[in-house]
């Protein structure tokens, strides 16, 4: 019996009762919530660690992408990535990775996390497609669903699942053709295999074996956004849309079949539009969890889009949003590194926090009042401790010149708290 199978049912589990507790909430109220599918809890059968919960009126939680490249693979380095992203805040983990043994990195990954990992299982199909010198055109449906059933069973929380690229919402690309097309790596080779064999994504023809492969090891399905915009000049277009309508029927089916799942969203989108994106998906995806990337709110930025996505991710998560994947300072560039991981976990804190603050989250304004009282007392060591990055807070100030003691040099001997307490 899955958790929302249980929810349903009227039991609050112990899950239940662990996320009600950290979020000083009323468990009965949760149980609702979870029956009515505003709020998951991802947590695999098979994986052991404290569960969280992402949707409606939690905190909003932050993942880190991390992962190899085909270029690029180092298990040593994956895992030191994932212990800088839980250190700095992360609240979940996806490997994304496509390059050495995929199977033993999941596996590393999953033995160590403490918090929800996440993968995309299609990636693995085409990586090993590629290893044999095959095109993803030579993917069979069984190939697919047996990946997707062996991470499941090996304890992957939640899965990205790019049901919604259906043949219609193809057709609205071309209705309305993009400057950028399909930036998704998912979604465009769900695409290339649609348009060789002249059939229906497998995701959304077979959903129902996805269905049966998520209840049995109660993997929550984030209904992958395939179609995002990869640039402002795409956003809230008719492929975007008419894929999202899709997602919304299909969170249902799950919804009915006792499978938990949330929607992914874009991507690139002007600031201006980013409130109607957010009430456009609570609207047709039923006040599900919406997980977003970002959204990046400008296009010229590279080695800088950690800082456009959090600008983005902020108003985002004040309109609806529940759930942010970070954007890291390598976005669109190259693989990132241990210290963009953390660059960018930091800003997609940055964005959460303030969207919490803002919505009047229980607890959210605890930390910053007490770095407040650190500050009005001068207590640096205490501040340091309290900051989201303490090692960066206490190296900028000690490496100042003129280091004093009990002030910083931006004021001295002219500082405000000393001049009023004296």
């Amino acid at each position: 019996m899955t958790l929302l199978e249980q929810a349903k049912n009227g039991h609050i589990t112990d899950a239940i009762q662990i996320v009600a507790e950290q979020e000083k909430c009323d468990p009965e109220w949760l149980r609702k919530e979870i029956a009515e599918g505003r709020i998951v809890i991802p947590q695999n059968i098979n994986h052991s660690f404290e569960p969280m919960g992402i949707g409606n009126k939690l905190r909003v939680k932050i993942n880190a992408n991390i992962g190899t490249s085909p270029d690029h693979y180092d298990l040593d380095e994956e895992l030191e990535k994932l212990k800088v992203a839980v250190a700095y805040g992360a609240d979940s983990v996806m490997d994304l990775s496509t390059g050495g043994d995929l199977s033993a990195i999941r596996k590393a990954l999953l033995e160590q996390s403490p918090v929800m990992v996440g993968t995309v299982p299609i990636y693995q199909v085409a990586a090993e497609l590629l290893d044999k010198e095959k095109d993803i055109a030579e993917m069979t449906v069984d190939h697919l669903f047996e990946s997707i059933e062996k991470q499941c069973r090996e304890g992957v929380d939640y899965i990205t699942a790019h049901c919604g690229v259906t043949q219609k919402a193809v057709d609205a690309l071309k209705i309305q053709p993009r400057l950028l097309g399909v930036v998704s790596r998912g979604g465009s080779l769900l695409m290339k295999w649609m348009r060789i064999h002249q059939k229906e994504n497998p995701l959304y023809e077979h959903y129902d074996r996805l269905l049966d492969i998520a209840y049995t090891y109660d993997v929550t399905l984030s209904l992958g956004d395939g179609l995002r915009p990869g640039c402002l000049a795409d956003a809230t277009d008719a492929g975007q849309i008419q894929e999202l309508i899709t997602l919304g029927e299909l969170q249902q089916r799950a919804l009915e079949r006792n499978v938990q799942s949330m929607i992914e969203g874009p991507g690139h989108v002007p600031l201006n539009q980013i409130e109607a994106n957010m009430r456009i998906q609570k609207t047709l995806c039923h006040g599900a969890p919406f997980y977003v990337l970002g959204p990046i709110t400008t296009d010229i930025a590279p080695g800088y889009d950690h800082i456009t996505s959090a600008i983005g991710g902020t108003l985002a998560a004040y309109y609806g949003a529940n759930f942010l994947c970070y954007v890291t300072p390598s976005e669109h560039l190259c693989l990132p590194n241990i210290d963009d991981v953390r660059e960018g976990v930091v800003a997609a804190k940055i964005a959460a926090h303030s969207a919490d603050i803002a919505l009047g989250i229980p607890g959210s304004m605890e930390r910053d009042n007490r770095i407040s009282e650190c500050r009005s007392t001068l207590n640096w060591d205490e501040l340091y401790e309290t900051a989201l990055d303490p090692i960066l807070a206490k190296k900028r100030r000690n490496d100042s010149e003129d280091f004093s003691e009990d002030v910083c040099t931006m004021c001295g001997k002219l500082c405000a708290i000393k001049t009023l307490k004296n």
